[in-house]
């Protein structure tokens, strides 16, 4: 092989050549696109060089620049990329429901929810709210707010965050804001508090039901509740275990629809009156109070206070009365804490007992978000109320709180493997076909593919139409009898893994057309006889061996082509050769 390479190098060799021989050469082939010989070649290198060269020029130039970038990265010669500008978001609306006595607005200025994000305040009470909630479209608030008969604010906005300072409903004033209630919830606002807790606020009974079940849980030393007696309506009321009683009509706030009952006549007079209101009504043993106590909890501070009558009142809410802060006691914390979990949870919260002559204490009643703030922290509360406001905003609304957020990305989900169906089992026609192993080269073994989970830029696909390629070892005047000298020669002269391989073709076997020649061109070579010449059989052999070891050898398939190319002009240039 080393002799023929250098004897083809030879400038003297190919001096001698027969008159005729590049004419025959230059000769138009069916199967060849260019077709040159070994020597035109040497004369030609820049030809040859770019064909080689051309189909990776481009991706060699690509790798090259990735390459120059990635050695720049570390030693900081990359330009650094320019300030991107800040993403300016929208300020969250935050509904405040309260009367005008409050400016809630100076209480949030300058908070902002996670540190980031601008809050706007709207403020508005019961009366001046109408709403239109929708299962996708969130809820539109519409505010018209009025200051003495005069439309002073009247716009419509969404609100993201909700305070509610404000009773929702109370019978003594005809106030029933329910509907509103349902509104925001059915819109899925959160709320401080919570609008489910809101609503349920809205009968004092119904509230005292949960209070009941403390009772029954904690028991009367640790959680001492006043006796009370529920009536749907005045007709169970006949009489009364004891006197005096009072007895509470309805819901209502701040002592209004509370009575004080002596005796039975009494007793029936005001029975006529509830039957008059048409409501539900309770009654509870009176307790001659020496103060009230009220314990408050706003987030996680708690406040308890003392207030005693003045005016000799039996309602210590009513008339002039003294307020003095006390000690937080473990005992009030627990009455507290205890009333918080009702309704799914209460941020804000207070229980109200009374602490009777006798030295005992009595739970009446617990109050909500609308409660009255008392004391001389005032303003402090307030401002509690704002950060825990500000708090719930941050853990509701911003990404990663505990409701879930749209630029969050999906994990990827993983599809079971298929059975291998009829696509699997083999490329359907019209698709390219798998390039066959060459004679003496190593066999590749087709395994089945794992299903793909990439993305669709990294799923590579086959270019449609393209032809297989075929070896050079593939000729039509390798196909000859089994047991002709050419194939044996051929043989021995292969790689000797060849025979190794249970899996390596026959040389009986056919081999696929070459690529640019047609079956019908490729059926009339093999019907050509071979010319009865003994020196044909020692190039076919050597044109064999060199196929086999430049084929161990094979890159891309552009080369395999430019190679198998040059073998068959060195197959034509021995035939003329030895022929002459």
């Amino acid at each position: 092989m080393n002799f023929l390479r250098r004897r083809l190098s030879d400038s003297s060799f190919v001096a001698n050549l027969p008159n005729g021989y590049m004419t025959d050469l230059q000769r138009p082939d069916s199967s060849t696109s260019s077709p040159a010989s070994p020597a035109m070649e040497r004369r030609h290198p820049q030809p040859l060089a770019a064909s080689f060269s051309s189909p990776g020029s481009s991706l060699f130039s690509s790798f090259s620049s990735a390459m120059k970038q990635t050695s720049a990265a570390p030693s900081g010669l990359m330009e650094p990329p320019g300030p991107s500008s800040p993403v300016v978001q929208r300020p969250r609306i935050l509904l405040v429901i309260d009367d005008a006595h409050t400016d809630w607005a100076k209480y949030f200025h300058g908070k902002k929810v996670n540190g980031e994000i601008e809050i706007r305040v709207e403020q508005a009470e019961f009366s001046e709210l109408n709403l239109a909630a929708y299962v996708t479209g969130g809820c539109m608030v519409d505010m018209q707010v009025l200051r003495n008969g005069t439309k002073v604010v009247s716009r419509s906005f969404k609100p993201d965050f909700i305070l509610v300072r404000q009773h929702a409903y109370s019978m003594a004033l005809g106030e029933d804001y329910r509907s509103l209630v349902i509104g925001l919830q059915y819109g899925g606002l959160p709320a401080v508090n919570s609008l489910y807790s809101v609503y349920n606020f809205c009968s004092k009974p119904w509230v005292f039901s949960q209070l009941i079940k403390i009772f029954h849980s904690l028991g009367p030393e640790k959680f001492p509740l006043v006796e009370q007696t529920f009536f749907p309506n005045h007709k169970p009321m006949l009489t009364a275990p004891h006197f005096p009683v009072v007895v509470k009509l309805g819901h209502a706030h701040a002592g209004m629809g509370k009575i004080k009952v002596e005796n039975q006549h009494d007793y029936q007079d005001i029975t006529s009156m509830v039957a008059m209101a048409k409501t539900y009504a309770t009654t509870e043993a009176f307790i001659d109070s020496k103060y009230d106590i009220r314990i408050q909890k706003i987030g996680s501070n708690y406040k308890a206070y003392m207030r005693t009558s003045i005016s000799g009142n039996w309602k210590a809410n009513t008339g002039s009365a003294m307020l003095e802060q006390v000690a937080m006691t473990e005992r009030y914390r627990l009455w507290v804490d205890s009333c918080s979990e009702m309704f799914g949870g209460l941020d804000i919260c207070a229980v109200k007992a009374v602490h009777s002559k006798d030295g005992r204490d009595y739970i009446i009643e617990v109050m909500d978000s609308s409660m009255p703030l008392i004391g001389e922290h005032v303003e402090e509360d307030k401002q509690l109320m704002a950060d825990l406001v500000v708090s719930k905003m941050s853990q509701l609304l911003i990404p990663g709180g505990t409701v879930p957020s749209p630029l969050r990305p999906w994990a990827p989900q993983m599809k079971p493997a298929k059975s291998p169906g009829p696509a699997q089992l083999g490329p359907p026609l019209g698709q390219p076909q798998p390039r066959p192993p060459t004679q003496g080269g190593p066999r590749q073994t087709q395994s089945p593919q794992p299903p793909r989970t990439g993305s669709p830029s990294q799923q590579r696909l086959s270019p449609q139409g393209q032809q297989p390629l075929s070896s050079p070892s593939g000729s039509p005047q390798q196909q000859r009898s089994p047991g002709s000298p050419q194939l044996s020669r051929a043989s021995s002269g292969s790689s000797p893994n060849q025979a190794a391989k249970p899996g390596a073709p026959l040389a009986s076997q056919p081999r696929p057309p070459v690529q640019g020649r047609s079956a019908s061109q490729q059926g009339e070579d093999s019907k050509k006889p071979a010319p009865p010449h003994p020196h044909l059989n020692k190039s076919q052999s050597l044109t064999t061996s060199l196929s086999t070891s430049d084929t161990s050898q094979r890159g891309t398939p552009s080369e395999d082509e430019a190679k198998a190319e040059t073998i068959r002009n060195l197959r034509k240039s021995f035939a003329s050769l030895f022929s002459d």
